[in-house]
């Protein structure tokens, strides 16, 4: 070092100083100049440059599409000295309707899928803005945004865009800094602004509060967001885990074996990459339930389609595939961005209080430069309107000067006016000199007067921006806003997800194919006995509704199924569907066989230690087992009865521990015994005999008795009656029964109920058809009678279910007209077998 000459280029420096200088610089640029989104409009620099080089083209929503090479090349030259892939790449990405919630450039052409397909080059593909991009650059013009040079001093460029919604939040955004990263997801329209409505409105708003409005992210690839206790930590802290699930339903084929149909998928997550690795998994053998995996998607949405082999169960494999696959992600929010030249961790309050501090600015801005315009307007016509004044005068200073200099010296000198009044009066032209342009001047010098007060008012007081503000951010959202495309589904055991459900009464049906839904109780309205009734369901041709009653939508429900295990559920878990739907296969809720089948659901408000469940088997087995045996939340489900060979469970019912039973059978035998006559026993127990049936017989029902009840018996063919619940004497358990209904002439017992005569009936053939009638327009007969006709069914359909449901006051407006026939038949029917005596076996 000695020996370096004194004029010597080389300059000692510190290696570890120098290091660390240079990738401090280096870091800082890249978060703040290339990785990073500003706040204010949620963009980084590479977005806003492009945004702003298309504004300054005339790319505009209505204009012709240009080159993306072009404006590549543009953005290059003017902005963005980096490489053109880095510029396309990211002109790419705004325009892909399955990254942007909300695309702001409008391209034509191949700009990439979501199979991971590149796009084309620029030279083939074609862009322009899309029209909410222009909600970015609105009032750009009007100073209300600082400039800044560019990277050779030659243009400027805007610091921030004005942007008229919340961009970040909006579309989000991801971005790798150098030891700090970003990933801010995408929300809904809608939402987001009423938020921003939300703090307008009250800036002491709480998380809680605008989480009213803003419920979630909303994805543009749809999906479905378990649970809100990752939201909620993201939106309170800036950082949090939200799980997102692919959307996919089980189907059942008229082969009886099921699909995995899968419609959307997580955000970000590659299609074919996502079939290929279950492909690799099946062939791993660490998924052993799939025979096949193809992809029917094309333009009008996404289809793919997995097969489930015959000896697996559909839900297990579903759960496998969101175990092991990117059918369920985890997308971690870290809500960082730009924050007044400084990376800052944000909650979802104070991304919207920058925001608004932002949109303040941009009012205030604006207004100044309106208000500037206005007075500088306002100026030139007071001088004008004085020259037309003195216009005798005017002319004569002019015409005697020897240069326009002169004469706007002279005019100066003698009316006072400075140097813009008198540049305007010598460029006046003599068509001005007319009174009608002399009236227009005054108007226009009123109205600029106005216009001025107003502008001084807005910015004197700060309710006026606000209102300005909301008033432009409610405008953007009723031109833009849609409807949310991911769903946020409750997940059990979040404590406070029940807050956010409303209390409602509801109807579950379910068919006996397993098709379940959730809907209003006032679906159906009430028709008189004997109409046709409206359909219930859209479904397969061979299937039929086999269950329905009234529950409310924070109740447990609990399933039964056939092989004696049961399940819980809340209902609020099972999905609404409209009228006609035919549901969802609750195989998509349990982790049911497929040689398993859902025999009863029962409501179940709360597991208490008084009540208890009975059960009866198909055979005539009857088995009761304290409620509080059940309250496990184990989603394989527990054991409910041990089945003989043969056996099914077929009944379930709730009741106190001292009620009254009455068992029913297709052959129209009755028998009514004390709940205690069958002991208590466990979960994983037989049960005792309820009924000895008779050769081919089976129960088809079994009601509790409450004293001052009646007893609905309706057959297959129809006809049905209401008896007192005392003409159904008490007996021990495990005899033969009482008659209950000749089925040698009307036809076999269909189902019995306890109903009021305030309640409504609803009838279910094996058509699909379901009709409600007044339970008090059912005759009353005693037990062995016919009774009346109250559904009128084809040839080959059949009465399948009854349920009752609290009446309903509205009528069907459209009500089937009853030609009194039925009644005559069912009166010539009871008139010879009212009187019969009982029979007693």
């Amino acid at each position: 070092m000695d020996e370096i000459e004194e004029n010597s280029r080389i300059i000692s420096v510190d290696l570890e100083k120098e290091m660390k200088k240079s990738f401090l610089d280096y870091s800082m640029s890249v978060i703040v100049s290339r990785a990073l989104p500003d706040v204010r409009d949620g963009l980084k620099p590479v977005h806003r440059r492009i945004l702003y080089t298309m504004f300054q083209n005339g790319l505009m929503p209505d204009k012709a599409y240009r080159k993306c090479a072009d404006t590549v090349g543009s953005v290059l030259g003017s902005y963005h000295p980096h490489g053109d892939a880095s510029v396309y790449d990211a002109l790419v990405r705004l325009a892909q309707n399955f990254s942007m919630r909300y695309m702001l450039v409008d391209g034509h052409g191949n700009f990439g899928s979501v199979d991971g397909d590149p796009p084309a080059a620029y030279r083939y593909t074609e862009a322009r803005m899309s029209k909410i991009a222009l909600e970015m650059l609105q009032d750009i013009d009007k100073e209300t945004v600082d400039f800044q040079p560019n990277y050779d001093d030659r243009l400027k460029e805007p610091v921030v865009l004005p942007s008229h919604f919340p961009n970040l939040l909006v579309n989000g955004s991801t971005g790798i800094a150098v030891g700090m990263a970003t990933n801010i997801p995408p929300h809904n329209m809608r939402e987001v602004i009423d938020g921003v409505c939300t703090l307008i409105d009250n800036r002491d708003a709480t998380l809680e509060d605008l989480m009213q409005s803003i419920q979630g992210p909303d994805f543009p690839t749809g999906g479905i967001i378990m649970g809100r206790s990752g939201i909620r930590a993201a939106y309170g802290t800036g950082r949090g885990r939200v799980i997102v699930r692919a959307r996919a339903e089980i189907e059942e084929e008229k082969n009886g074996r099921f699909n995995i149909i899968v419609t959307e998928l997580p955000y970000q997550v590659n299609k074919a990459r996502l079939i290929e690795s279950i492909a690799d998994l099946v062939k791993e053998k660490r998924i052993e339930g799939i025979s096949n995996i193809e992809d029917h998607s094309d333009r009008e949405g996404m289809h793919i389609v997995i097969n489930v082999k015959r000896d697996a169960s559909p839900q297990i494999v579903l759960n496998q595939l969101y175990t092991y696959t990117q059918m369920q992600t985890t997308f971690g929010v870290n809500m960082l961005a730009i924050v007044n030249g400084e990376p800052k961790t944000l909650t979802l309050r104070e991304i919207l209080l920058e925001y608004l501090k932002f949109q303040e600015d941009v009012v205030r801005r604006r207004t100044e430069y309106d208000l500037k315009k206005a007075r500088e307007r306002a100026h030139i016509l007071e001088g004008l309107k004085i020259a037309v004044d003195n216009i005798d005068e005017v002319v004569r200073i002019i015409r005697s000067s020897k240069s326009i200099p002169e004469a706007r010296s002279r005019l100066s000198e003698r009316f006072g006016l400075d140097e813009v009044q008198t540049q305007a009066i010598v460029q006046m032209p003599l068509g001005r000199l007319t009174g009608l342009e002399r009236q227009k001047l005054e108007d226009e010098l009123a109205a600029l007067m106005v216009k001025i007060a107003d502008y001084e008012d807005i910015l004197a007081h700060e309710e006026r921006v606000l209102a300005i503000i909301r008033a432009e951010a409610v405008a953007v959202r009723d031109k833009f806003g849609d409807e949310r495309r991911t769903e946020i589904a409750a997940v059990t055991g979040e404590v406070d997800i029940e807050d956010l459900i409303p209390v409602e009464e509801c109807m579950l049906t379910m068919t006996s194919f397993g098709y379940v839904k959730r809907q209003k109780t006032d679906t159906y309205r009430t028709q008189r006995r004997g109409g046709r009734g409206v359909s219930g369901m859209t479904r397969r041709e061979e299937d039929v509704a086999t269950d329905m009653f009234v529950i409310g939508s924070h109740d447990y429900v609990m399933f039964f199924t056939n092989l004696g295990r049961v399940y819980r559920l809340k209902c609020y878990e099972i999905p609404e569907g409209a009228r006609t739907s035919k549901g969802i296969n609750i195989a998509n809720l349990l982790p049911i066989a497929q040689e398993e089948k859902v025999t009863s659901m029962i409501r179940v408000p709360e597991f208490d230690e008084e009540s208890y469940l009975v059960m009866v088997t198909k055979n005539g087995i009857v088995k009761r087992t304290a409620l509080s045996a059940y309250d496990t939340a184990r989603k394989g489900g527990v054991i409910a009865i041990d089945l003989d060979e043969g056996d099914e469970l077929s009944w379930v019912r709730m009741t106190s521990g001292k009620d009254d039973l009455l068992v029913a059978t297709r052959q129209g035998m009755a028998i009514r015994f004390n709940e205690q006559d069958a002991r208590a026993m466990g979960r994983a127990t037989r049960g005792v005999k309820a009924i000895s049936l008779a050769e081919g017989d089976c129960v088809v029902g079994m009601v509790v008795l409450v004293p001052g009840t009646l007893v609905l018996t309706v057959s297959e063919t129809g006809f049905g009656r209401l008896s007192p619940e005392s003409d159904y004497r008490s007996q021990f358990r495990g005899g033969k029964g009482l008659m209950n209904y000749h089925t040698e002439r009307y036809g076999s017992v269909a189902a019995i109920q306890a109903v009021g005569l305030d309640d409504d009936v609803i009838l279910i053939s094996s058509g699909g058809i379901i009709i409600r009638i007044l339970a008090s327009s059912i005759r009353q007969c005693r037990r062995p009678s016919k009774g009346v006709l109250l559904m009128r069914l084809t040839e080959d359909s059949r009465v399948v279910t009854v349920a009752c449901t609290a009446h309903d006051d509205e009528e069907e407006a459209e009500e089937a007209v009853d030609d009194g026939s039925a009644d005559e038949g069912a009166d010539g029917a009871d008139a010879g077998t009212e009187g019969e005596p009982e029979q007693e076996v």
